[in-house]
């Protein structure tokens, strides 16, 4: 990209250029297309793309190119693309001095989760938020497959699995325990039996959830182990689809025990006694290796590690 000359030129760019447009351009890029962008900033896509093509317009350079029917920054693209990267990694730094410097843990909290999580972290979210009330946390949830996608484009903050990839750099923060149960509508003939063996699954109608699910790979890894095979009956896309067909009497599945607390104490689930379970497993709080966490992402990874037991025992705050 060509350098312009002086400091008249510098501030001519400094004038024109606004950080919106750079927080735009970089998601932009980031996600690979506007749409992305448009969804992850809350706006709208003709917005999105009329600012990059400001900031294009301001440059006088080509910054995007479609290449094979996908969009790709072009090698000018690819600096302003660093430069917007530093500028908002060094805004967001000062944010975060300025805010602990204050003692004031504020802005936002993206957290990307996998589904079956779906049934403690709204608990551990809502104490968080009751004790920095200034930060403003978004949390999707979603399967495996998307929030390894999430990760991959560095989307979020925090994302919550209880498998950690092996495909990629990342750290990883086991904070909460679970156990993985076998589980079947109270009236099922093996409810009460002890020591079921494993090989007597093998008569029975399995639910699963989708290929890539946690749950269903340790599942799958302890039937592997004592050469059980285990055919799957029916795909189901989420753990409430699988206690809901649990539950009308489709077949028995494998789900975490946290997922069935309220099922459990109205009866309308039990847990088979089978050898090889319950399978104990931790749930993660995983990023990027090198990433830098923002003041509410660090405060907020602090809190599960330390408070999270607490919490989802039943004490709040």
């Amino acid at each position: 990209m060509e350098r312009v000359a002086g400091k008249a030129g510098a501030n001519r760019f400094v004038q024109s250029i606004t950080m919106r447009q750079l927080q735009i351009f970089e998601t932009v890029v980031r996600l690979g297309g506007f749409t992305r962008a448009a969804e992850a900033l809350h706006l709208s896509q003709p917005t999105v793309s009329m600012q990059v093509r400001k900031l294009s317009d301001t440059l006088g350079l080509a910054l995007l190119e479609q290449v094979g029917g996908r969009l790709h920054p072009t090698a000018a693209g690819r600096e302003v693309y660093r430069a917007a990267q530093d500028v908002l990694g060094r805004m967001a730094a000062l944010c975060d001095y300025a805010s602990e410097a204050r003692g004031v843990v504020q802005g936002e909290l993206r957290l990307a989760v996998i589904s079956s999580a779906i049934y403690f972290m709204p608990a551990l979210l809502g104490a968080f938020a009751e004790r920095h009330p200034q930060v403003v946390p978004q949390m999707v949830v979603t399967n495996r497959e998307n929030v390894l996608r999430r990760l991959r484009a560095n989307e979020d903050d925090l994302l919550i699995m209880g498998q950690v990839p092996r495909e990629m750099p990342v750290e990883a923060h086991p904070f909460v325990e679970y156990e993985i149960v076998v589980v079947a509508r109270p009236d099922h003939p093996l409810a009460g039996a002890r020591a079921i063996p494993l090989k007597r699954l093998e008569k029975e109608k399995f639910l699963v959830r989708e290929p890539g699910s946690g749950t269903r790979k340790a599942a799958e890894r302890v039937f592997a182990e004592v050469g059980v095979s285990v055919r799957p009956w029916m795909e189901l896309g989420s753990a409430e689809a699988i206690k809901q067909g649990v539950m009308a009497g489709l077949g028995v599945s494998v789900l975490s025990r946290r997922n069935l607390a309220h099922e459990l104490a109205a009866g309308h689930v039990a847990v088979l006694d089978m050898q090889g379970f319950p399978i104990r497993r931790r749930w993660y709080a995983v990023h990027l290796k090198g990433k830098e966490l923002s003041l509410a992402a660090r405060s907020f990874l602090e809190f599960i590690l330390t408070e999270s037991e607490r919490i989802l025992e039943g004490g709040r705050g």
